[in-house]
């Protein structure tokens, strides 16, 4: 089945096969949160996307290491070389240590993802965790000539490395057009360019957050900081990284030619964005109150809904649109998510009560699990997947109506595919507690009726017995007698 999986790849813009750098295996970067404030939607939609692509490759048996970082040091305001670090701005204001301010909000960051049933990622490392690992790699691009320092600060040759590479691919960014548009600001005439980014930056006598290096007590540059994590973890070449569409420029291609500058070989062969999340066709901004925390819908305390809305709905809504597509979140949006993940709900609820009939209805089984796979091999399409969903309820709502019949082969198919397309890929967790235990009680039932059959067979009562036989035999449970013991097989 992964032979037929294509990914759309940000640098070639354009759907590939995927075939892993080593046989069964996949290797997965995502660039993860800076924790100096409570986790916003936007974040929530990148790591559920990502969760969902995470699924699917565990279902398809490969072995995966996903590593998602947390950006705690370094991540400046505007994302510029200039300013100030995000997390000092934040502990300066709560009086308190900057580590106090990154713990708070990772703590923050797991409890929201868990609420979600998004799986952990096997490796969450920290910049500030890496210090010496990133200044290894800057020394390795001065060597290489790809790098300059100027007072105490170390910065990235963008023009140079230009001569011989493609900044800018990532992006489809022309490097002189960059050059065209771009203004010098105060502060950046350390550099030689306007377009040459921070390595390691000399840190200010009130900066809190610096270390020790050969250039100056300082600080690394944003970019550089997920650089020498996926590689550390996942080797100088990897299948798979991931993040945000905001990040594609400057973030990822700072990215591409560092490790480029370091290797001379790309780092990644499959680069995926997530599109962004709006809200009420606007896009979410603090500093303009368009904006609403993952725990305000839950709790229904807000102005901006007329009431609460589960994770599990809100984890719904967003696998309704594809990963790439831009998602608009409104309360019209959300009210029509939870009708339909109650419908969905509401009929795999009622699937296991269903009695096979020998007779089969307008619902080809085997189409319906080919069309759900092929929509997860198209991109990890879960609109489509979701949409297949609504096929079987369609059908399964049928039956209940007594419009059509369902066979043993539909029940049994729909009962096994369900679960694992809406709680194993999806990652909805309520669907595994309404379905987890029906192979099990359909075994009970037929002990149980295998154990009436034998009492009546004791008692002589033979027309009772082969009635319950006959009855079974009817929905395709076969029952075999062998002198006391008797077996049964399902068709």
């Amino acid at each position: 089945m992964d032979k037929e999986l294509k990914i759309f790849n940000s640098l070639s813009s354009k759907k590939e096969l995927f075939k892993p750098l080593v046989k069964n295996n996949v290797g997965i970067y995502v660039c993860g949160p800076t924790v100096y404030s409570n986790v916003h939607l936007g974040n929530c939609r990148t790591f559920i996307s990502f969760d969902l692509i995470y699924r699917y490759f565990k279902h398809l048996g490969y072995k995966i290491k996903y590593v998602r970082n947390i950006t705690d040091v370094g991540h400046l305001e505007n994302d510029q070389d200039d300013g100030e670090d995000r997390i000092s701005k934040k502990a300066k204001a709560e009086n308190i240590d900057p580590m106090q301010v990154a713990q708070k909000y990772t703590i923050d960051f797991h409890k929201v993802l868990e609420k979600f049933n998004t799986i952990p990622p096997d490796i969450e490392p920290t910049a500030t965790g890496h210090i010496p690992e990133q200044i290894m790699q800057i020394k390795k691009i001065l060597e290489n000539g790809f790098a300059y320092e100027v007072n105490g600060s170390v910065y990235f040759d963008v023009l140079k490395f230009n001569k011989s590479n493609d900044y800018g691919k990532l992006s489809n960014r022309d490097i002189e057009e960059l050059i065209h548009n771009t203004r010098i600001l105060d502060g950046q005439t350390d550099k030689k360019n306007p377009q040459d980014f921070a390595l390691w930056k000399k840190a200010d006598p009130q900066h809190i957050m610096k270390w020790e290096s050969p250039w100056s007590i300082g600080f690394p540059g944003w970019h550089l900081e997920c650089t020498a994590m996926s590689t550390k973890y996942l080797g100088n070449q990897f299948d798979i990284h991931g993040g945000g569409m905001d990040l594609k420029f400057p973030h990822h291609e700072c990215e591409i030619a560092q490790s480029e500058a370091i290797t001379g070989k790309e780092p990644v062969k499959f680069w995926i964005h997530s599109n962004m999340l709006t809200f009420n066709g606007k896009k979410m901004s603090k500093s303009t109150g368009n904006n609403i925390l993952p725990e305000e819908i839950f709790s229904g305390k807000n102005k901006k809904f007329s009431k609460s809305y589960s994770p599990e709905v809100l984890r719904f809504f967003i696998l309704q649109a594809h990963y790439r597509s831009i998602l608009d979140l409104s309360e019209k949006a959300l009210a029509a998510s939870e009708k339909g993940y109650n419908k969905l709900i509401s009929a795999i609820k009622k699937l296991p009560g269903i009695i096979p009939s020998k007779e089969k209805g307008d619902f080809n089984e085997k189409d319906w699990v080919k069309r759900s796979y092929d929509s997860m091999n198209d991109d990890f399409n879960s609109p489509i997947l979701i949409s297949e969903l609504f096929n079987a309820v369609k059908f399964i709502n049928s039956v209940i109506n007594e419009k059509q019949k369902m066979n043993l082969s539909q029940w049994s198919v729909l009962n096994k595919m369900i679960p694992i397309f809406i709680n194993d890929l999806l990652g909805i967790k309520t669907a595994e507690k309404q379905t987890s235990n029906l192979d099990s009680k359909l075994i009970k039932t037929i002990e149980l009726l295998i154990d009436v059959r034998s009492r009546a067979r004791k008692n002589k009562d033979f027309e009772y017995s082969d009635e319950i036989r006959n009855k079974l035999f009817e929905i395709g449970i076969s029952l075999n007698d062998d002198g006391d013991k008797t077996t049964y097989s399902i068709e």
